[in-house]
């Protein structure tokens, strides 16, 4: 009995794990919930059915958690127009005084960055002339504000931060040891890579309270996607207003070209990538995140998109153009998959048994993986018969890491649909291939430049 009591109480804690993550219930929420689960899984083992039998079906009579939250939303309606509100959380004091100095936290980190941008004209370098030096550097001038003010709300330890320095440290000799000529394809592959390696140093600092954690890991992934949902809103946003600046001025006969293009634009555009991670933070599980919901939706047509190729790629017989653009296009399209794989899975019930979406998932890593092979082949036969070059090679590399993930990912989904494979072991497999990239991307970016020559 002992040892059916531990395993009840492993499933509790497992339970109470994934409805906390659900942001729209507070803690008396939670135990609310809780007691009355406890109490319908002991009637049912008065019933007569055994403790692990009593679990999984009190659980299926509470139905959806995800329904459930937005019913406790509802039903404290005023709580939760407190969460959406800048500066609100609840009605805790402590909740508010912390969300005040998040606030001045976020405002601080946002003015470096849009400062920081402007600090390389104080050493002669113009955003118009040095377009090179920029370039390299965006991700430089920002990213750092963002992972400090992550650091700075986890608590980071000083070890941590020691190493995030040394990783922006690297970067910076990375972008700028090396003379790389403006028309360099290494100039290009460098520009597209290092980003990539520093958002790392991101991730980094978001799960600094818990670096070990395939949860924290997962979180990373959603806090990347409602990252890029809230920096295009804001970016529609900064739209509108330059818009109605250059109209309103103009009205007046005043042009208003260069405060935009010098000020406007780039010291809103670097406070921007601050902005939107502390808009994730603050906002992050209020009713239903904007990520899972739109790879929902995008889903089905990118399966359909996909598999259409397929289609017309046989029929036509026409193999692939591999040059620069086609190839990067390919490398997103395929990233774009295995983003709504990644967001599908951190939106998805675990207890929940698999349906049609997850056949749908199945069908879309498959034709992402067969588009791999055959970008692949092509890569891999322009390289035989006319020698590689910085893009031919990071373009090989990529697809190749990118085949390892989405082979293995379709094969854990076809456990999954087949019940025979846990849907832990696809959430484990994704947070923990997550380095590979990071790897990657810094073997392109410090190794590529010497191997091909500068120029």
């Amino acid at each position: 009995m002992t040892g059916d009591q531990d395993e009840l109480e492993g499933q509790f804690a497992q339970w109470r794990h994934y409805v906390q993550r659900r942001r729209a219930l507070r803690s008396t929420d939670v135990e609310e919930l809780e007691d009355h689960l406890r109490g319908s899984v002991d009637e049912l083992v008065a019933a007569g059915l055994r403790a692990d039998e009593a679990f999984l079906v009190a659980v299926k009579r509470m139905g959806s958690l995800d329904e459930l939250s937005r019913e406790f939303a509802r039903e404290h309606s005023e709580r939760l127009w407190k969460q959406l509100v800048l500066t609100g959380g609840d009605d805790d004091p402590a909740s508010g005084g912390r969300a005040r100095r998040d606030l001045r936290a976020m405002v601080l980190c946002a003015a470096g960055a849009a400062v920081s941008v402007k600090a390389p004209e104080l050493f002669g370098l113009d955003l118009d002339r040095d377009e090179a030096f920029y370039a390299l550097n965006a991700g430089l001038l920002t990213l750092p504000w963002l992972a400090g003010f992550l650091a700075w709300r986890r608590r980071a330890g000083r070890a941590l931060v020691g190493l995030l320095v040394a990783w922006f440290a690297l970067g910076a000799v990375a972008a700028n040891a090396y003379p790389l000529a403006d028309d360099s394809q290494s100039l290009v592959v460098t520009c597209v890579h290092l980003p990539l390696a520093l958002w790392f140093a991101v991730g980094l600092a978001y799960v600094a309270d818990d670096p070990r954690s395939p949860r924290r890991r997962m979180d990373f992934i959603r806090f990347t996607g409602e990252w890029f949902v809230y920096s295009v809103l804001i970016a529609l946003g900064g739209g509108v207003l330059t818009a109605f600046t250059f109209g309103t001025f103009e009205a007046i006969g005043i042009s208003p070209e260069g405060f935009v293009s010098r000020w406007l634009l780039p010291c809103g555009a670097a406070a921007a990538v601050v902005v939107a991670g502390w808009l994730v933070e603050v906002k992050q599980g209020v009713v239903e995140n904007i990520a899972p919901v739109l790879t929902r939706l995008f889903t089905p047509l990118f399966t359909a998109a996909l598999l259409a190729f397929l289609v017309a790629l046989v029929v036509t017989g026409d193999g692939i153009d591999v040059e620069r653009e086609v190839l990067i296009l390919f490398d997103l399209l395929l990233v774009v998959v295995l983003g709504l794989l990644l967001y599908s899975t951190s939106a998805r019930d675990p207890l929940a048994p698999p349906g049609p979406f997850d056949r749908l998932q199945l069908a879309l890593v498959a034709a992402a993986l067969a588009i791999d092979v055959v970008v692949l082949v092509e890569i891999t036969g322009r390289i035989t018969e006319y020698g590689t070059t910085p893009n031919k090679a990071a373009a090989l590399g990529e697809n190749a890491v990118l085949l390892v993930n989405l082979a293995w990912s379709a094969w854990l989904v076809l456990g999954l649909v087949r019940r025979r494979v846990p849907f832990a072991a696809l959430e484990r497999w994704q947070t923990n291939y997550l380095p590979v990239y990071a790897v990657w991307a810094w073997v392109v970016v410090l190794v590529f430049p010497p191997v091909f020559g500068y120029l």
